[in-house]
């Protein structure tokens, strides 16, 4: 009777398990999850792994909720037949009334406890989950492959769901965080830019070359000069001829032709070059990193697609109305 009694509580245990498991895993913080791993905890890995994999997560505790409702309904029986043997309507009553007992124990104090402490509990759970997926491996890669099999056949991909989702949960994160008195509105919509140009390309915001004044080496500062005033602009791309003014080859600053004495333009800043595929961020961050206000932009078989300007790039970063 004592080896059904064990059975009985491990079974409950495995139940209250992976009940937990899967309402913690839903409520943990990712960005814990991303620091911890970028710490070197592997168990934070393991858990970020899964947020990656849903899938692997989902029939890991399909399989472990099963198993373990079998293992409650088997120590039932056996002790059903060993108190009461030959007597059916034991074997009914007595599910019924352990029932209360799985439910509570099993189901909802668990998600009760990983609801309101899912950081905590999960990581302290990790390791058997960690050995549950590799036990359960060749079960769940069964499923795996039936979820491939349904996404292939719908058409849909849970990728650019996973990034929404991350992305959302980041910003109810900084609300919060203004909320509580952490961020004021300044940072909280730098944030907000950031989240606005985070995946577009800076071949989109590339000013062609046609729709700007290019000074050529060699010629009068005035005209340049009078343009850059005329638009209030800082700077102006350089060609070395005049035929060539598709062919940039630096930039000059407008606060470089007043000071200098000569009357010609006679030099240029290193203009830096980013990919158009590149995003807004990364050019913003290579400018920077070069000391540079002005970088040409150019596609992947070399042509010009235009100039950026630092300036272009910070405005809507830092003058996002989203």
């Amino acid at each position: 009777m004592i080896w059904i009694v064990t059975l009985f509580v491990f079974a409950v245990f495995l139940s209250a398990f992976f009940s937990g498991t899967e309402t913690g895993f839903y409520r943990v913080t990712r960005i814990r999850l991303v620091l911890d791993a970028l710490d070197g905890k592997f168990l934070a890995k393991f858990l970020l792994f899964l947020t990656n994999h849903p899938a692997l997560f989902v029939a890991t505790t399909l399989i472990g909720n099963n198993l373990a409702n079998y293992l409650v309904s088997l120590s039932i029986v056996l002790a059903a037949g060993m108190l009461f043997p030959g007597n059916s309507t034991a074997e009914l009553a007595l599910p019924t009334l352990l029932a209360p007992v799985l439910f509570v124990y099993g189901e909802s104090l668990p998600k009760n406890l990983f609801f309101h402490a899912p950081n905590k509990l999960l990581l302290r759970g990790s390791p058997l989950f960690f050995l549950c997926t590799i036990l359960f491996a060749p079960f769940a890669a069964v499923l795996w492959i039936m979820g491939q099999a349904l996404q292939w056949l719908l058409g849909e991909s849970p990728t650019q769901v996973r990034l929404q989702l991350a992305r959302k949960e980041l910003e109810d994160v900084l609300d919060e965080g203004g909320e509580a008195g952490l961020l004021n509105a300044g940072q909280r919509r730098l944030a907000q830019g950031l989240f606005a140009v985070a995946n577009q390309s800076v071949g989109a915001l590339a000013l062609p070359l046609s729709r700007t004044h290019v000074a050529i080496v060699g010629a009068e500062k005035t005209s340049a000069l009078a343009y850059a005033k005329k638009n209030k602009i800082t700077a102006l791309p350089v060609a070395a001829k005049a035929a060539d003014k598709n062919e940039v080859i630096g930039y000059v600053r407008t606060c470089d032709l007043i000071l200098t004495p000569e009357k010609t333009i006679q030099s240029y800043r290193v203009l830096p070059v980013v990919a158009g595929s590149d995003t807004q961020i990364a050019a913003l961050l290579r400018m920077q990193s070069s000391g540079e206000s002005m970088a040409v932009v150019k596609a992947r078989d070399g042509k010009t697609l235009g100039i950026v300007t630092l300036d272009q790039l910070m405005r809507p970063i830092l003058y996002s109305e989203s």
